[in-house]
């Protein structure tokens, strides 16, 4: 049961922002069609538990987007570990990431009235440019990159910098992102509440606190005490 935090932190990538797959799928329109929201969503959710289980077992030995091109790939027909690579590649730059959902800012707005709110993301360095290229950089206190400190989620390491950074404690934190093993799992491995941020509904049958959307989480919010 999550309680009513004092700080709520925000992953970037599948919860504020997501893939422009006008430029990261470039590389695959040169030679398919691409893929639909419906296949993406399928692929997702197949992907994550599969990540999942390799992150538990202590023997993930690709990342998560490499597994999702293989998945997407084999889904559609196509064999090809160059466009896989290309694909992986143009997905970890962080400028790629340049598509937040409706009403993004205005959610931010209203969370922000009733709570201190910041970022930790593994990424290139290059969250704080990022956020301001998509008009939300100064809806955070603070922004806490993975490539500018050397660590990276789920080590416990990036979520105690962040909570330093924010004079909070760990159980006064609520973390918001999409992946269990990662996020939830790396959050809540510190003290922290955490809630996954499940667009696809990979985790509905989880059991863990999860919302689909920002509307929801602000909602959520509202009805802790």
């Amino acid at each position: 049961m999550l309680r009513k935090p004092r700080v709520v932190f925000f992953d970037v990538g599948n919860t504020l922002l997501f893939p422009n797959h006008d430029i990261i799928l470039a590389p695959l329109r040169a030679k398919a069609e691409a893929p639909s929201e419906e296949l993406w969503h399928s692929i997702e959710r197949r992907t994550k538990p599969q990540f999942d289980a390799e992150m538990q077992s202590g023997h993930a030995d690709h990342s998560f987007w490499y597994l999702f091109y293989c998945n997407l790939l084999e889904e559609m027909g196509l064999h090809d570990d160059m466009l896989r690579d290309q694909l992986v590649a143009a997905t970890r730059v962080s400028a790629n990431w340049g598509k937040p959902r409706a009403e993004t800012r205005a959610h931010l707005d209203r969370i922000s009235q009733h709570y201190r709110v910041g970022v930790i993301s593994n990424s290139d360095g290059k969250i704080p440019e990022l956020l301001a290229a998509n008009g939300i950089f100064d809806c955070f206190e603070s922004i806490i990159d993975s490539g500018n400190i050397g660590y990276e989620k789920p080590h416990p390491a990036i979520f105690e910098v962040a909570l330093r950074g924010m004079k909070t404690a760990p159980e006064e934190s609520l973390y918001v992102g999409d992946m269990y093993s990662i996020d939830y799992q790396g959050a809540t491995r510190v003290g922290m509440q955490a809630m996954l941020f499940d667009v696809s509904g990979a985790y509905r049958d989880l059991g863990v606190p999860r919302v689909d959307s920002l509307q929801a989480l602000d909602d959520h919010l509202k009805t802790l005490s």
